[in-house]
């Protein structure tokens, strides 16, 4: 391979230090000071935290500013089938020859010094935004907010806070009001933020830092509010109502999500147009995405296949309210999971929705949860499960039993990244 493409740079990076998560703001000030301080050179900041739903509300977000003629840049992770993916300058995925050289003069500049990848891969694309006009920068953070590697912008035109709830807790605290003040920590003085709905708790700390801090919130269920009437997206802000088209990714969960992408377009004072094509432009893979073409799905015949990377217990909620959304069709789920996930939290809202689970473990990653183990938590969330070898060897199992099922790949983006891949 050669030394200078992305990939083995990318390689190279993930040397640097001992652990993928490392959370403090400290190695990202020493190296963007060493590139200039290029975060300073941005363009307007919509900075985005959460647990749940950061992505699709970003992609709302910029379906609608990039339908007002505005130019985006966006920042998200982690990546499906390719690193690129997590940058795009000016609405288009960042080039294999500008990546390769963005990474090589980060990796020049670190000196060699301790930094994560995530850290260091963030430097890059900040570094590539600061050196692209644009109008927008959509920053989607990482894990938590406060000493997030993405929480370097002194002062962003918003902040948005989708749903917070249980996840990572050996890096965020074990309580939801704990993991709720770490998600709090990209509020700046003065700046706006958006919240999508929370719990009690959560929204208590989350309010409590906004006043700390003078920061205008508009939180769903008080100054917004979006609901699904007659097959409509109804929107209503202190602006006045909306009656929109239902989001075109699929789930009731995303009526919330494009909620928050309507409230903080219209607090940016973009107008209804913009606000349609947010909800009705936006694309975001492996969330509840219907796989169409492909050698798997060629492979599984006249079964209906759907992808999806959710992988905590509220996304296991939002995955059973799609299902039950959907025409009436005998359902399979084949699932892979990391272990550091709540595995039966995630599966115990499936179990009425499903015929049975098929059990793999995650190729290629070595956090994967043995197959065996994530079948034991599917037996003990209520659901019928076994083992195979492969994604490709259950789409197999289940096309013996029932050809005209419908199969739902879970449980993973890490696993969805993999699917996306062999399929093309």
């Amino acid at each position: 391979m050669n030394t200078r493409t992305s990939d083995a740079i990318l390689a190279r990076m993930m040397a640097l230090h001992p652990k993928i998560i490392d959370l403090t703001l400290d190695r990202m000030w020493r190296l963007l000071a060493a590139l200039g301080n290029p975060q300073d050179d941005l363009p307007p900041v919509i900075h985005v935290a959460g647990t749940n739903g950061k992505g699709s509300t970003q992609a709302m977000i910029r379906a609608g500013l990039e339908a007002a003629g505005k130019t985006v840049h966006a920042y998200t992770s982690p990546h499906l089938a390719r690193f690129h993916e997590r940058i795009r300058v000016a609405g288009s995925l960042i080039s294999e020859e500008a990546l390769s050289a963005l990474l090589d003069e980060c990796y020049e500049a670190n000196g060699g010094e301790a930094i994560t990848f995530f850290e260091i891969t963030t430097c890059a694309a900040i570094l590539a935004f600061a050196r692209t006009p644009a109008d927008f920068v959509l920053l989607e953070v990482g894990l938590g907010g406060r000493l997030d590697a993405t929480n370097v912008i002194a002062e962003p035109a918003l902040t948005i806070i989708t749903p917070v709830s249980i996840d990572h807790q050996q890096y965020l605290g074990e309580t939801l009001a704990e993991i709720a003040g770490e998600k709090a920590g990209i509020l700046k003085r003065g700046v706006p933020c958006v919240v999508g709905p929370q719990e009690v708790a959560g929204l208590e700390v989350i309010e409590a830092r906004a006043a700390r801090l003078g920061a205008p919130l508009f939180a769903s269920g008080q100054q917004w509010t979006a609901w699904e009437e007659r097959g409509r997206l109804v929107f209503q802000d202190e602006s006045g109502l909306l009656d929109l088209p239902l989001p075109n990714l699929p789930g009731p969960h995303q009526i919330e999500n494009a909620g928050a992408a309507l409230a903080a377009l219209r607090v940016l004072g973009f107008g209804e147009e913009a606000c349609e094509a947010a909800v009705t432009r936006a694309f975001w893979p492996a969330r509840m995405q219907r796989l169409r073409q492909g050698p798997l799905v060629e492979a599984a015949g006249a079964i209906e296949l759907w992808l999806d990377g959710g992988h905590n217990p509220a996304a296991g909620l939002a995955i059973a309210a799609t299902l039950d959304r959907l025409p009436h069709r005998p359902t399979w789920l084949i699932c892979g999971m990391l272990n550091t996930k709540d595995v039966t939290g995630f599966m115990r809202p499936l179990a009425g929705h499903a015929q049975g689970l098929l059990a793999v473990s995650i190729p290629g990653e070595t956090n994967t949860l043995p197959a065996e183990t994530t079948a034991e938590a599917a037996t003990r969330a209520g659901l019928a499960a076994e083992t195979a070898g492969s994604v490709a060897e259950a789409l197999a199992a289940v096309r013996a039993r029932d050809p005209q099922a419908r199969v739902l790949i879970c449980g993973s983006l890490y696993l969805a990244g993999g699917i996306l891949r062999e399929n093309g």
